[in-house]
């Protein structure tokens, strides 16, 4: 537990940059992503190129929005299950509720 904390404090925990597997499905479709992009840049001329890059920003923005709100979803439930597992009592006529 302790050097988890000390991770945290000197901030070696960063959940939002994590790295791909070279040969994982998201590497996979990342390229794929890349490479049709590269492909549609290509065929647009300079004005349809300013829209794609925006678009693609917009993406990326919605992208990190919902990658914080599931990582505060997934750390809240993990946080209850925790609570939850502390609470004796919980009703468990196993136990008798102490």
């Amino acid at each position: 537990m302790r050097n988890t904390l000390e991770d945290l404090y000197y901030g070696n925990i960063t959940p939002n940059t994590q790295d791909m597997a070279p040969n994982s499905e998201l590497k996979q479709a990342a390229d794929r992503v890349a490479r049709f992009e590269n492909q549609l840049s290509e065929q647009l001329d300079e004005t349809g190129q300013a829209v794609l890059a925006r678009l693609i920003e917009s993406q990326q923005e919605i992208d990190s929005i919902t990658a914080l709100e599931n990582f505060i979803l997934g750390f809240r439930l993990g946080a209850k299950i925790v609570m939850e597992c502390m609470d004796t009592n919980d009703g468990d006529i196993r136990t008798g509720g102490d």
